[in-house]
């Protein structure tokens, strides 16, 4: 019986050491995971309005919905047209936060940034939901087809339909050198893409853990920008050895072979390599200094 209950005692001391082990283990992502001033909200900073809309007239992504937000800094006077900053997937990096520091510092124009989700493709009447792997509902969603694909497509779907659709209301640089495009992932490739496909329309781009893998044939950039003359485009880019390795390729390699191509080439060109995961944490961190440097001569 007595060597029963010292058994029972010690399983039941035990128990929390065995706890504390199974806890999980940290992350490399998580040193990016602590903001600087310039993402916080600060006293005695006016704050821009986000204002969020729908789009559901696409000539050029027929049958897709989407929300898009519009933000417009306080110090937009509605005389003199606004620089633009376009972002897929909607509003990242604590951006609107970032733009009233950051403006009112005057470390970065006068800025009215769009912001929009990819389209979804509403079921029809007796359609069924797609399903994922795991039998849950999955979206219809238009992302990758939108993001990821090469060509033009995306940059006509902003020339085209949603700068026009801001432009009626506010005032819109046409300043290739005024408009900076970003994202995140498939978006980040999306933003390379329609500076690509469009430098007389966008020269400014940010993109972190950019799909520069073979989803739909990203992994043929390092070559496309080795064998094209030079363009005229701007690009901070960011990514981490933690990142994603799965059928479409390796997310680090990838993005080291995009960079060691833009280097080789000669662009205005910054990459931020650290050891993150495939998150937006490192990117949101580094936003501040990524529009300080995107920025850089706004006032030449």
């Amino acid at each position: 019986m007595k060597i029963l209950l010292t058994s029972l005692l010690c399983l039941t001391f035990a128990a929390p050491l065995f706890a504390a082990e199974k806890k999980k283990a940290p992350s490399p992502d998580d040193q990016y995971k602590k903001l600087t001033p310039d993402s916080e909200e600060q006293p005695g900073v006016p704050k821009g309005v986000v204002t969020e809309y729908e789009w559901n007239d696409s000539k050029v992504f027929p049958g897709t919905v989407r929300k898009y937000s519009v933000y417009v800094p306080k110090q937009y006077d509605g005389k003199t047209p606004a620089c633009v900053f376009v972002c897929q997937d909607g509003m990242l990096y604590r951006a609107a936060t970032v733009f009233d520091n950051l403006i009112h510092k005057k470390e970065m124009p006068v800025t009215i940034g769009i912001f929009i989700r990819p389209g979804t493709k509403p079921l029809k009447p007796g359609e069924v939901a797609p399903k994922r792997p795991d039998g849950r509902p999955a979206p219809a969603s238009n992302r990758s087809f939108e993001y990821d694909s090469l060509g033009d497509l995306y940059s006509r779907f902003l020339l085209e339909e949603i700068l026009p659709e801001v432009g009626k209301q506010y005032k819109l640089t046409k300043d290739p050198a005024e408009r900076c495009i970003a994202g995140s992932s498939s978006g980040g490739i999306c933003a390379w893409t329609v500076c690509w496909e469009r430098p007389n329309e966008f020269r400014k781009c940010f993109t972190t853990v950019g799909s520069f893998t073979n989803i739909r044939g990203g992994n043929k950039y390092p070559e496309l920008v080795r064998s094209n003359p030079r363009k005229p485009i701007r690009i901070f880019q960011q990514d981490g050895s933690n990142d994603i390795v799965n059928q479409f390729g390796s997310w680090p390699e990838a993005n080291k072979a995009m960079a060691a191509a833009l280097k080789e080439k000669g662009y205005d060109h910054k990459f931020v390599f650290g050891e993150g995961v495939h998150s937006g944490n490192h990117g949101t961190q580094l936003f501040p200094e990524a529009m300080r440097w995107i920025w850089r001569d706004w006032k030449q």
